[in-house]
Parts: structure tokens; sequence; C-alpha cells
């Protein structure tokens, strides 16, 4: 049986870091909001407890029962959680004299403790919390100190229960790692069996029990996520999967046409179904991004529900939902707030007699490729930068036309082949281009133009949770920026977006 993790969420902005280290160390977990926590907490091996916006001694501050963990699993309480177990178990929480954020260095540590097992004194650690732990709970014992926070650390006599006022899962921790381990691996004795051959061989397992010999049907997109899904979904059952490619007309540039003959001649059964038309109507004078979101995913679902009365016998629609879709579609009362809606997330509408199958929906975008490249996708397509189910949609600020999607499809052309060429397109995890919509004066000869603007967009990073801004050379910004001006009609503005995530999104919309 699979070992696991569960990660409680009160709302830290670090939350997603924490599962992205406890994968990295080949674990496997999984976050839960506070007030929606599994009904079986026994069949985790150990807890982690997030940090949060809130304090302790706020009203409003997220209240969780411990008591179904405490001395019963192991147990890692983090920035607010620390704080919460001191607060409701006899020790005292105070608002700090100096707010206490940023990098600060391990003054003490308790020697042969095998929670700091090979961190020494002076190690650098990342604080961020307004409050402070004065007094440990009852059976507290003290672990580590900062020069400004006493009790930085603490550990429960009798208990495997821990609590820290730092951050192990952020870069600027620097000994984080082996601190997570000694907790999961040394003290919680989990097994680091979370490998991309074990969750094929897990996945492929499930899905013949749960889908038996019903028929499939599977949206492709030609990104990485559904073509895994897709290679996934026919180890397990092959014939009785039928894949369908669908043109929404937010496609880039001839995509349509290169996807399916990217599928040729990998064993896969594809249709391509042209709904364009389709799509842009239902789109038509709509300017709002959450219901542009929504239409685009009403319109899919029913293009879906007519292609699957065309195969007699399907039962299950799959699609290539990965874990960043999931957490970001979570609406609680603080934890992972919406960030945006997700067209294959939150089940199927009940017109549409299928059953849902989402083989991916517990793993990143890094561990999606790793997956895909064991089981022999070539690694050309695994490398292929993530593009939005909604498409240009969500790339044109503002009501969709005909000519707006053309106009933005020559210019993402333009700067996609322009990654390539200059051997850029590696070093960029996602990249794109927005439509704006607003116009701006501009001259081109003699003459006064008052035409778009368009914003480049590239970011690094692993899964998409978080993301920076790529330092792209200025030669080539000049170049495609003069490129795009010059031969897309309606634009002679071009900007570069140098915003981060958080606080920005990689899509504008």
């Amino acid at each position: 049986m699979q070992d696991k993790v569960l990660i409680l969420d009160f709302g830290s902005q670090y939350t997603q870091l924490i599962a992205r280290r406890v994968r990295e160390l080949f674990i496997y977990c999984e976050i839960h909001p506070f007030n929606n926590s599994p009904k079986c907490i026994e069949e985790f091996n150990a807890v982690i407890l997030s940090g949060s916006p809130y304090s302790v001694l706020s009203e409003e501050a997220p209240y969780f029962d411990v008591s179904a963990i405490r001395g019963k699993l192991p147990l890692l309480a983090v920035c607010y959680g620390a704080q919460y177990l001191a607060h409701f178990s006899g020790g005292v929480v105070n608002p700090s004299n100096n707010r206490e954020y940023g990098r600060a260095n391990l003054s003490f540590v308790q020697s042969g403790e095998p929670f700091f097992e090979d961190i020494s004194k002076g190690s650098q650690v990342w604080m961020s919390h307004s409050d402070t732990i004065d007094q440990l709970p009852d059976r507290g014992l003290l672990l580590a100190s900062t020069e400004d926070v006493k009790n930085a650390a603490y550990c429960i006599e009798g208990e495997t229960t821990f609590g820290i006022q730092f951050h192990p899962e952020v870069y600027h921790t620097k000994d984080g790692k082996i601190l997570l381990e000694n907790f999961l691996i040394k003290i919680a004795g989990i097994q680091q069996n979370w490998t991309p051959e074990s969750f094929v061989e897990m996945t492929v397992k499930k899905i013949v029990d749960i889908v038996g010999d019903e028929k499939v049907i599977l949206g492709l997109s030609g990104g990485v996520d559904s073509t895994v899904a897709a290679f996934l979904l026919h180890k397990a059952v092959g014939k009785q999967l039928h894949c369908v490619f669908v043109n929404n007309g937010l496609l880039r540039k001839n995509e349509f046409e290169s996807v399916l003959n990217q599928y040729e001649g990998m064993g896969l059964n594809v249709k391509g179904v042209d709904a364009s038309v389709q799509f842009l109507k239902a789109l038509k004078g709509e300017a709002d991004p959450e219901k542009k979101r929504k239409i685009i995913g009403n319109t899919f679902i029913d293009v879906f529900n007519d292609e699957s009365k065309n195969i007699l016998g399907v039962s299950w629609l799959a699609q290539g939902t990965i874990y960043p879709d999931v957490i970001e579609s979570i609406s609680v009362n603080g934890p992972s707030a919406t960030i945006k809606s997700h067209h294959n997330v939150g089940g199927l509408p009940d017109y549409m007699k299928l059953k849902l199958v989402e083989p991916l929906k517990m793993l990143f975008k890094d561990e999606v490729r790793r997956v895909g490249a064991s089981i022999g996708i070539d690694t050309e397509l695994l490398g292929r930068h993530p593009f939005p189910g909604p498409g240009l949609g969500i790339r044109i600020l503002g009501d969709i036309t005909l000519e707006k999607v053309h106009m933005l499809q020559e210019v993402d052309a333009i700067f996609i082949n322009g990654l390539k060429s200059w051997d850029l397109y590696d070093q960029v995890w996602q990249a794109g281009a927005m439509l704006l919509p607003v116009n701006s004066v501009g001259v081109m000869g003699d003459e006064r133009t008052y035409e778009k603007c368009i914003v480049l967009r590239a970011v690094q990073s692993t899964d998409g949770m978080t993301a920076d801004w790529v330092d792209l050379p200025y030669a080539f910004l000049q170049k495609i920026s003069n490129e795009i001006i010059n031969k897309v009609k309606g634009v002679n503005r071009v900007v570069y977006d140098i915003s981060s995530k958080p606080p920005a999104t990689i899509e504008w919309e």
C-alpha cells in the first residue's frame, strides 16, 4: 500500500511548496483544506499543518481539532500550525515586538535530536510571521532558536509532534530538505516509493478496476497532460479508448491539423472535430473572463456529449486534469481561494450521462512529464509548453471576434517560432501573447496609427503554482517586436510582462 502524507492547508501561500518538497523526496502527499479534511486520517502515515495568513489570536483564526492526530500520527506543525498547537495546548502566543520576516540563522540547536540531525548551529532559515511563541505548550521541549525567536522549534515529550516557526519548504531555508527528510523518513519511517513507475502501475490497475470493459472518450489537446493521460488509458483499456481532438477556434495557428498529424502512428484512435463556429458563436459579445471560461467549458462538454452519442457503449469521459488545476479550483473560506475556474475541474452536468476518470489529477506538471518519459512518449512532445484549455480565449482580453483570433494567432506564431529559432524555447516553461482591449497612438511612415497593443509573456516554473518571468535577450525582444508590428496588421505596440506569480498569474485572464 502506498505510504502517504496529509497536508492540512490553513491558507498559506507556501502550502503548495510543502507538497512539492515532499514529492521531491519520492513521497506521496495530498493537500486538503483544514475545514474539509479526509474522514479517514488514520490512513495517512504523517500529517503536516501549514502556515496561514491569520493569527491564532484572531477570532477568525482557522480552527481544527488535532486530537485525532496528536500522539497517533507523526505531526509537523509549520509556522501558524506551530503557534496553533502552542496556543491551544497550554502555551502562550503573543504579537511579536518586531514582525519576523525574512532570513534568520539558528543560534541554538539541541544536540542529539533526530529532528535536527545534520543541521548545525548557524543554518539559515526563513521566517514569515507577526506572532511568536513566548511559552511552549504543555510537555513542550525546546529544539532550536534564532537570535530573535527563542522558540523557533520544539517537540512534544511523549509524542512524535514537532512545531517550527520557520518555513522548511522555501528555498531560503538552506537545510529545509534535510529537516523534512528527518521528519518523514527517519522519524515517521515513510517509504520513498512514489516513483513514475509505481504511479503507472498503480494507475493502470485502478483504471482497469473502475472502467472494466466499458468504453472511454478522451479529449486530446496535443499538450503533455492529455497525451500522457491518453497513453495511460490506452495501456489500461486499449481499443476501448476513443480520443477526440476538438478545434474550439481558439487554438494556435495551424494547430488543429498539426496535432492530428502528430498523433498518427501512435496507436491511438483519434478523431478530429472542427467546432470552431460553435465556440465563437457562443462567445460572441462576452467580455467577462470568468464567463468566457465557463462558456468554453460548457460548449466543450456539449461537443463531447454529441460525440459520445456516436460511440456505442461509451460510459466514461477521461480528462487530463492535473493537481494545480484541482488546487486552484478549490474554494473554501480561507485556504486555496479560487484564483480562476478550470473547464476540466468540478464534475459533469447531470444531462451528460458519462462517468469521469482523471488519471493525472494528483500529479504536478513535472511529474506528468516524468511519467510520460517512463512509458516511452517522445521527449519533444513532452517538452511542449503548457497551453491553457480555453486557449486564446483567455489571451484575448475582452470580447472575442474571429478577426482578433486571427491577429493573435499570427502574433503567437511569430513569438513561439522565434523562441525556437533562437534556442530559447527549452529555457522557458510557458510563453504566449496577450491581445489587450486598448488602442494606442503610433506612427508608421508619416501616418498616425491608432492600433492594438500586444503583451508578450514568458515564465520559468516547475508546475505553474509559482512562476518567475524570463529575462529574454533584448536583441531577441527587439527583433520579435519589429516582426510583429511589421507583419501583423492592426498592431503598433508590443510590451513585455515582467511580473512574477504571485502576485500576478501566468495568464492575464
